[in-house]
């Protein structure tokens, strides 16, 4: 019997951590007493224990185990069976220490099932985790001198993308493998990543990394667009590695890079093993399970769901693939009592390969599972953000170049439109529409990378042969195929797909399968409750399109024209207005130096008729171009007993009238040469990160918590402040900010002007007054 064979073993696992590891190391658990598990897995910060506690062991999976031995004895049973040892399967000699390494010598079996199971992973990523991983496995278990039993999990699609049957049999004994140099294969990989990151470092991709930072960012200081600069080139190399596998895997005849690395990841550890017994485990699609640990439990997306949450929201309007064509998928709980039963019963003379598939036997048609997924959709639909039921689309089982061409042809357009939108300064609930069409180009881009990843699968009329996997069954006693099924000729489709998939996958995807419920509380009102709860500790407020719909600009041409009159005026007007275009430039680059750069226009100006001035202009602009929502949320917060700052880049003069709104006010400062304002700031205009450095200075000086505490602003240039503090608010926000508020999930203000606000560009001081 399975559990009779492996009572009482040590069985040492990689992966556990994963979807299949983690169904394994339940299975074990529950159903083999007595055996003791090592898992290695990477530490992280938190150490290889606290990991498994809580990555693995707190899964929904245990939830059975733990209803039967209640918290406490679910805990002690855990901490006597199960070991954790630190390691990497990336690392050579997989990074263990000396109690890890005695730990894995100690062990009779050895299930190793890491791999990078993206499709779309960087080239040398799946080469060092898919290839090398099971070769450093082997190299450490000859270093200690110790056999134990090697099983191995691989995949069904190592036998590549091939019509026709495909036996349990070694890839390099195939006549369709293209015979090459596994360690060759490491060297090039290795090599392609060391010249994709040489290109992206050369001064012209660097200046493209940073241009692209600056249109997505803005003006947001130096820290957030180095940050950003880095980030995208770091993604372009791994793109451009992602692209060296597919292209790479495509040339030797593999759908994609992970098939192709977990087929020369079997040649090596077969060649260096040495006296290790190896067998080969090679499931099809993993899904979710039939009936263990519970009917449907699945651990992230795998393959499928992408693709079926996509149809749903109807997003995929035609999906490539051939209708009578096999989705070779199986249960994860087929998968892992299969491996139990491969490990209990032991190492066989030969190649010892057992493929895990249902399309051999109990195929399941591309078609069929088209029109059960419509289906349910129809009966269970997906809620679009209006509360609307969205209706699936008719799939036509088009080419995927056909399908890839329509999605282009529509990518296209909505890039076209949004950069129209993106170039008009528009803001508040008007950014709304970029937002959306933002929104729309992701779902094009992620609808692509579909066709791109899963499209070869769905066009794959491989039949894997399951000849060992059915012997190994009938081998089994009655007791067994009960407790460890993996035969999947009891698989009734038309029940697992509508009843126990679907239903998994929409509790996966949390999707909104029903309108919102009335009076239900909505996501901005629930921000918005913490935004203004009593355990806040700070507000800091932003002030220009945040309190009032002014800008430095306007301020200056108000007070520049208090005192003139006739031609004086009217030339005042022209010259700002011609300098417009130059000054929004200047301000979309930095916001520091075009205050710098604006703030000069003061140099020589009266400071005793400056102030006399502001006051004026406070009664006459400030006020009558505030946000009264935004002033009124400023009282709420001091009502609520948190302290409130206004950071702002205007000067002092010009806020000064508003001191009694804020407990501290943070603004920028002129010199001034004896009676006379000098133009010169007096220090770095808070902007940017300096604006963040404001404010993490006041909230050090206060003793204030910055995860305890709101900022409120309207521009990108304003990120860093935003990103300091646990609760940020966008208002009226410009498009590069309300892009990122919406991605971030941040609460969106649109506080409105006062009714019969003017809406002139250029406010000036009423004509008539004179010095």
């Amino acid at each position: 019997m399975i559990a009779d064979s492996l009572a009482g073993r040590r069985i040492a696992v990689t992966g556990s951590t994963g979807f299949l590891g983690t169904a394994l190391v339940e299975r074990l658990l529950r159903s083999v007493p007595d055996c003791e598990l090592v898992l290695v897995v990477r530490p992280g910060r938190r150490g290889a224990r606290r990991r498994v506690d809580r990555d693995i062991l707190r899964n929904d999976a245990f939830d059975r185990l733990r209803d039967e031995l209640g918290t406490d004895g679910f805990a002690e049973m855990t901490a006597q069976r199960v070991t954790a040892v630190a390691g990497d399967v990336a690392v050579d000699g997989l990074g263990l220490d000396d109690a890890g390494r005695a730990a894995i010598a100690g062990c009779d079996i050895f299930i190793h099932s890491a791999a990078i199971v993206s499709f779309d992973s960087p080239l040398d990523q799946a080469v060092e985790v898919n290839l090398l991983g099971p070769v450093r496995v082997a190299s450490v278990l000859t270093e200690l001198g110790v056999a134990p039993h090697l099983v191995a999990v691989s995949t069904c699609y190592v036998a590549g993308s091939r019509r026709g049957a495909a036996p349990e049999e070694p890839v390099d004994e195939s006549p369709f493998f293209v015979g090459v140099d596994w360690s060759n294969e490491v060297d090039s990989a290795r090599q392609i990543r060391r010249d994709t990151e040489t290109a992206s470092r050369s001064p012209e991709r660097l200046t493209d990394f940073r241009d692209e930072a600056h249109d997505e960012l803005g003006a947001a200081g130096v820290p957030a667009l180095a940050s950003k600069t880095e980030q995208l080139r770091s993604r372009w190399v791994d793109d451009r590695m992602a692209e060296a596998g597919r292209a790479r895997a495509t040339s030797l005849g593999f759908p994609d890079a992970y098939a192709y690395t977990k087929a020369l990841g079997e040649m090596a550890l077969v060649e260096t093993a040495g006296e290790i017994p190896v067998s080969i485990v090679r499931p099809s699609i993993i899904e979710s399970a039939l009936a263990e640990p519970s009917p449907g439990w699945i651990r992230g997306f795998r393959m499928a769901e992408p693709v079926i949450i996509s149809y749903a929201r109807g997003l995929l309007k035609e999906f490539p693939g051939v209708p009578e064509g096999t989705i070779d998928i199986i249960p994860v709980d087929f998968v892992v009592a299969a491996i139990c039963a491969v490990a209990a019963r032991g190492p066989v003379d030969g190649p010892d390969i057992v493929q895990v598939a249902s399309g051999s036997v109990n195929p399941l048609r591309y078609g069929h599972l088209v029109d059960m997924v419509r289906a349910w959709f129809t009966d269970h639909p997906i809620y679009d953000d209006r509360g609307q039921p969205i209706s699936v689309p008719e799939w036509s089982f088009p080419g995927r170049g056909r399908v890839k061409r329509q999605l282009e042809r529509t990518g296209t357009v909505l890039e076209k439109a949004q950069k129209v939108i993106d170039a008009l300064p528009v803001r508040g609930s008007r950014a709304e529409l970029a937002v959306r069409l933002e929104e729309q180009r992701g779902l094009i881009e992620r609808a692509m990378g579909y066709v791109d990843l899963y499209g070869a699968y769905a066009e794959c009329e491989a039949v894997y042969l399951l000849d060992r996997l059915l012997a190994l069954w009938e081998s089994l006693d009655p007791d067994d195929r009960e407790a460890f099924c993996f035969d999947p000729r009891v698989l009734d489709w038309d029940h697992y797909a509508p009843e126990i998939h679907l239903p998994s996958v929409v509790r996966a995807g949390r999707v909104p399968m029903r309108p919102p419920a009335r009076g239900a509380e909505s996501r901005s009102t629930r921000l918005r409750r913490q935004v203004l709860s009593p355990d806040r500790q700070m507000a800091v407020f932003d002030l220009e399109n945040t309190l009032i719909a002014s800008n430095v600009v306007a301020t200056y041409a108000w007070l520049g024209s208090r005192r003139l009159s006739g031609r004086d005026r009217l030339r005042l007007v022209l010259k700002t207005v011609m300098e417009g275009p130059t000054l929004l430039a200047l301000d979309r680059r930095d916001r520091s130096d075009f205050l710098r750069h604006f703030y000069r226009r003061y140099e020589g100006a009266p400071v005793d008729v400056i102030s006399e001035d502001a006051a004026e202009h406070f009664s006459d602009l400030i006020l009558a171009r505030s946000f009264p929502a935004g002033i009124r949320r400023v009282r709420e917060h001091r009502d609520l007993g948190h302290r409130t700052l206004l950071i702002t880049g205007a000067l002092d003069f010009v806020v000064e009238p508003l001191r009694p709104l804020f407990d501290d006010i943070v603004s920028s400062v002129l010199g001034t040469d004896g009676s006379t304002y000098d133009g010169r700031m007096r220090t770095a205009p808070p902007t940017g990160e300096a604006r963040y450095q404001a404010l993490v200075d006041y909230a050090d000086l206060h003793g204030l918590d910055l995860r305890e505490s709101v900022a409120y602003a309207d521009s990108a240039s304003d990120l860093p402040m935003l990103e300091a503090v646990g609760f940020p608010v966008a208002v009226n926000p410009e498009t590069r900010l309300a892009s990122i508020a919406n991605k971030r999930g941040w609460l969106v203000e649109d506080f409105a002007k006062s009714p019969g606000m003017t809406s002139r560009l250029l406010p000036l001081a009423p004509a008539g007054r004179s010095a």
